[in-house]
This record gives C-alpha cells, structure tokens and sequence, in this order.
C-alpha cells in the first residue's frame, strides 16, 4: 500500500481498522468522492417518499387513536406508560450522542472525528423531535397542552422536562445553525466554543431530568433511586454514539461522508468504554437491590429469571458482545462496528422496556386495583397467556403510531442530508 490515503468505496474490500498507533499508510478513508450521492439520488428520493407515507398513515392510525380514545391501546390505570413512553426514553438518550460528538472536541480543545459533526448534530435534532413527538401521541387530548404553560407546575419534574427538553432542541438548532457559519467564515469560533459548552451541560441536564420523572417517584420500587440519573446519562452516550456511528458507516458507502479509518475506530473504541460503564452502573443496582436481605430482591427475580428475564439477558449479551468488537482491534471493522453499534441500541432499548414495565410491576406502597375498560386484547393478551405476571404488552395500534413516528424521523434526517449543507467542506 502506498504512503497515499485510500478509499473505501461501494464494492471495495473491506479494510481491517487500526488503532492511533497505526502509521499513515494502514490510514483508510471511509466513502469517495466518486461515489454516488445518495441523497440526491433517485434511491434517496424514493427513500423520502415511502418515509412520507409511512408518516401519513402513522398520522391516520393517531387521529383513530385520538377519536377512538385511548382505550385502544393497552395501557390502564396501573401502567399509565406503555410503548410510548419508552421510546420517548430511547430516543432523548438517542440525542446526546450527535451534540456530544461535536461539541466535547470544541469544549476541550481537541481533536475531534473528522467531518462527522454537522451530520451528527443534526441526527440529535431529529432525535429530539421524535423524543417530542412520542410525549404528545401519548397525550389522550394533545389540544390541551396550552394548560402545561398556563398552568405550570415548577414543583414537577415532568415540568422540568419540557422546560429543559424545548431548550435543549433550540440550542442544538443553534449550534448547528452556528457550525455553518463559522465553516464558512462568518461567525466567531470563540462564540461557538461557549455554545458548546452551553450544549455540552443542557445535554446532561436533559438526561438526567428524565431520569428524575421517575427516579423521583417513590410509590415504584425499580424507579426509586438515586442511581437513576448517571445511569440515564451512561445510557444516553451510548446508544447515542451508536445511532452516530451507523449513520456515518451508512453515509460514508453513500458517497457523502468521507471518514478516516482511525476516526471511526476511536468512535467504536468509545463504545465500548460507554457500554462497560453502562454495564457496570446497572450491576451496581442490580447488587444493592438483590443483596440477601434486599428489599429489590424480587425486582431482581422477575429481571433475571421472571418474565422480564429476555430483555435482561439480550442486554447483557448485546453489551459483551460490543465490548469485545470494541476492544479488538482486527475485528474494527465497517460491517461489525455497525453490528455493535445496533445492538447497542437494542440493549439500550431492552434496559427502556424494563425499567418502565418493571416499575409499573412491583409498587413500594400499597394502592387500590382500580383497573378501568376491557382487558388485553389481541398480541397483548396473547403474550398475557406466556407471560400472565406481566402487567403490559403494546397494542397493534401503538405499534403502528411508533412506525409513523419513526419514519418522521427517517424523512427529517433525509431532507436534512439533502437540503443543509452537512457536507463537510472540502
């Protein structure tokens, strides 16, 4: 191999990553300038255009929801969450990841992952969108939420959230906004310095305020701690970086990107250091709750071997097996990074389903069972069948207004790649 840089390209060989050790010539670049544009390509234009009908059909099954009432979905009285509000969590954990990417290198003054900054902003703003707008297709009569200003309660931690989340979408629109004109030479690299570090702060306070919407309730055993916020942050850097780097492995074979190597490789070694954290914060909990004499003992039971006990072990078997691509230098590559990095995500969203759902499940305080409107219908009580302990599974209708509004967020990326200038200048 020559002194020279080379590229990665569609059909080209799939190139083993080295670490910072590595010298110039085991340096490979990610994507091409002679690639396709994806997104301006009849593929990307297609891409759009299935996005916007999967939105409109996700908006029709929402008016049904809206018209029909809330009653058809699974959601009750005692488990006023459901699918919704889990993803929710997801994808406000799945916005850190593009801010903090582009900001901590601005914040330390380091060097920082090539030109993946402006995409992996705009990805957190996509993210914060769809983060939004699962909190208002859970709302039963979304017309009202004039009443959350008129009436603000600053006791709430819910009220904190929307405070904190609202600033944190404008200051990441900002921040962008910012980037660009600093690239072009028409704004102040001192002004964009003190925005990331304003980014970097809102971006952990965003976090760790939804993690108080629950860690401050005391009436459920699994939300009841103080662990709950780092942990929230640990979660959130982690499926936040991996949602980065599937967009930039993604991008780089579409032509768009251009990425060294190394870049990428430090990304995923990141990763790793993100999941071990993560790991380590949820065994911490896990052994003070189950301790022998433990009152969390039978949270531990219905995590590691009760009904709750798939997603347990999908989490901790995704988290080692990203570990170990992680850390393992000859298995950095494009193809394997990206399988890390999904089941990160997965984990992630396995650690969503059962902290709402393992909430609901066991209550640290005695209430009356006041259940209202027919039972489990359809996939959940099928599921209620395997599982009867379980006090939660989605309806067929949540699961199609979750689509919709994962398409939103597929057509916002899209039409963002296409119509901002995220390219990174050459």
């Amino acid at each position: 191999m020559s002194e020279e840089t080379t590229t990665l390209s569609k059909g080209a060989a799939t190139p083993s990553f080295q670490g910072e050790g590595s010298s110039q010539k085991d340096r490979v670049t990610l994507g091409g300038s002679g690639s396709p544009k994806g997104t301006n390509s009849p593929k990307g234009t297609n891409a759009l255009v299935v996005a916007a009908f999967v939105v409109t059909a996700g908006i029709a099954l929402w008016i049904f929801q809206l018209t029909a009432g809330m009653v058809n979905t699974n959601m009750r009285n005692l488990d006023s969450w459901g699918l919704y509000i889990i993803m929710f969590m997801l994808f406000v954990g799945l916005s850190a990841g593009g801010l903090i990417i582009s900001s901590v290198p601005r914040v330390f003054g380091i060097k920082g992952f090539g030109g993946i900054g402006k995409v992996a902003t705009w990805v957190s703003i996509c993210c914060t969108v769809l983060a939004v707008a699962f909190v208002v297709v859970d709302l039963g009569g979304p017309a009202r939420l004039w009443e959350l200003v008129a009436y603000a309660n600053m006791n709430s931690p819910l009220m904190w959230d929307i405070i904190v989340l609202t600033v944190y979408l404008i200051l990441s629109i900002v921040y962008l906004w910012a980037t660009i004109r600093v690239e072009r030479g028409d704004g102040s690299a001192r002004a964009l310095r003190i925005l990331s570090v304003c980014a970097l702060i809102c971006a952990i306070l965003v976090h760790t305020v939804t993690a108080w919407i629950f860690g401050l309730q005391i009436a459920h055993e699994f939300w009841y701690t103080a662990l709950l916020g780092p942990w929230f942050v640990s979660s959130a850097l982690l499926s936040g970086l991996a949602l980065v780097l599937v967009v930039a492995v993604a991008l780089c074979r579409a032509g768009y990107l251009e990425m060294e190597a190394r870049n990428l490789s430090k990304m995923a070694m990141l990763l790793g250091v993100f999941t071990a954290v993560d790991l380590y914060f949820f065994a911490c909990d896990l052994l003070t709750s189950g301790f022998p004499g433990g009152e969390g003992a039978d949270i531990v039971a219905l995590l590691t071997t009760g009904p709750l006990a798939p997603y347990f072990w999908i989490e901790a078997i995704a988290g080692m097996i990203t570990m170990v691509i992680a850390f393992s230098p000859h298995l950095r590559r494009p193809g394997l990074i990206v399988l890390a990095s999904v089941l990160s995500i997965v984990a992630i969203l396995c650690k969503r389903i059962q902290l709402l759902i393992g909430g609901f499940q066991i209550a640290n305080i005695d209430y009356p069972a006041v259940p209202t409107g027919p039972k489990l219908t359809g996939a959940g009580q099928a599921f209620a069948d395997v599982a009867p302990s379980l006090v939660y599974f989605p309806s067929p209708l949540e699961f199609g207004v979750v689509i919709g509004v994962l398409a939103l967020g597929v057509f916002l990326l899209l039409l963002g790649l296409r119509m901002l200038p995220l390219k990174p200048e050459q």
